[in-house]
């Protein structure tokens, strides 16, 4: 019975899955096309700076208006001239963008030579710390134009780093990402809060509309029942008859119950898990050993009294089954401080593992009669209404398993 809703559950899965990996291809098709960009763009700018490394050499040795011009179009890729030294002769497109040494510089606290200096050494240390290589300048021998001097041959090196433009490229995917992956949580967010809204809709009408179905045929029965009860028909019949109408009407005024917003009223526990299993005796098999367990008879907590001994009444029902009539039933009552614990247990056939963790979903159970409805109408009773938990604490095949229902007592 439980393979096609658990089949539903398998598919939903798998969509999540998919969407999960098409919003993976999607990210990584948009890291490896921009990485592709960077590695051109940063082949294209080690090209332009190898020009202007010939230019620059060009400049020192033989002056001429093309080298200048290349080494004035240079606007955006940052770079420093130093020599064997490392002592810095020139540099460009470095912005030093501390607003307290610009503050400093207009008060005239400190020169604007000084701050360019000791930044442009920290700039160095980092750009060092890279892979990329320096390109080397060989300059021969050659006069000075201004002073007519003879200037001994000379090796200067050339330390670049990526432009603004190609730093932005590189962190872009990242953002990107980001930016989809929160778009993704929130439309997740918005559409789990939405898909269980509409279930909430749809069991309070699929509560109402059973209890409508079942009163009107139940207000019949009752009337059938009272014509039989003057017709003199033998008493033990009719109160048969009778026990099975308050049966119904027990369902009944449950689904309307749920269906609808739930008052809670402070009320004796022990009592109301007491009730459920007196109930029960009578109805499973004589082979079915029930033990109580209860630490403290008198624990007062908010209760919708219907609505949890039904809860009660089929997690032990679920029990009794399996353990397939024979065997034994604990329940057990912990009185914590701020709430309390029950703990139903078996040594039946257990759980499946593979179905655990769905097991509170409706449509999955573990029977090869039944609906799975019992427990996922035991969640939203005790989770919704009560505000409490309930969860499966063990389950080993063969040995059993424990339920804790935690309620709070405030």
């Amino acid at each position: 019975m439980n393979k096609p809703v658990s089949n539903i559950y398998a598919r939903i899965k798998n969509w999540k899955f998919i969407l999960l990996a098409f919003a993976g291809i999607i990210g990584f098709s948009s890291l490896f096309i921009t990485n592709k960009l960077v590695k051109e763009l940063k082949e294209e700018e080690k090209k332009k700076i190898e020009l202007w490394a010939d230019a620059t050499k060009e400049t020192i040795s033989n002056p001429n208006p093309l080298s200048m011009k290349i080494i004035r179009e240079n606007t955006s890729i940052p770079v420093i001239l130093v020599d064997k030294n490392d002592s810095i002769l020139e540099y460009r497109n470095f912005k030093n963008s501390s607003r307290l040494n610009s503050t400093l510089i207009k008060l005239g606290i400190i020169k604007e030579e000084k701050i360019n200096k000791n930044y442009l050494k920290k700039e160095l240390k980092k750009i060092k710390s890279n892979t990329e290589a320096p390109i080397e300048i060989k300059i021969p021998e050659y006069v000075d134009p201004v002073t007519l001097d003879l200037i001994p041959a000379n090796q200067q090196r050339i330390y670049y780093k990526d432009s603004d433009l190609l730093t932005r490229l590189k962190y872009y995917p990242i953002y990107q990402l980001f930016f989809i992956a929160i778009f993704m949580i929130i439309a997740y967010l918005i559409f789990s809060a939405s898909r269980k809204s509409e279930q909430n809709q749809v069991w309070a009408g699929m509560a109402k509309e059973t209890a409508h179905q079942i009163g009107t045929p139940l207000s019949s029965l009752m009337a059938c029942l009272e014509i039989l009860k003057e017709s003199k028909i033998e008493v033990s019949i009719t109160n048969e008859m009778q026990k099975d109408i308050d049966r119904l009407e027990r369902i009944t005024d449950r689904f309307s119950k749920i269906g609808s917003l739930s008052n809670l009223e402070k009320t004796n526990v022990s009592l109301v898990i007491k009730n459920a299993i007196e109930y029960l005796k009578t109805r499973v098999s004589n082979n079915t050993n029930f033990i109580i367990n209860i630490e403290n008879d008198q624990v007062f907590v908010p209760l919708n009294t219907v609505l949890f001994e039904w809860v009660i009444e089929n997690l032990i029902k679920n029990s009794v089954d399996a353990i397939k009539g024979s065997g034994d039933v604990v329940i057990s009552l912990l009185d914590k401080k701020n709430n309390i614990e029950i703990k139903i247990q078996d040594n039946g056939l257990g759980i499946d593992k593979s179905i655990i963790k769905n097991i509170f979903k409706p449509g999955v159970t573990s029977k090869k009669r039944g609906w799975g409805l019992g427990l996922s109408l035991s969640k939203r009773i005790i989770e919704q209404f009560h505000k409490g938990k309930i969860f499966v604490v063990s389950s080993e095949k063969g040995k059993g398993a424990i339920f804790c229902i935690i309620l709070p007592k405030y």
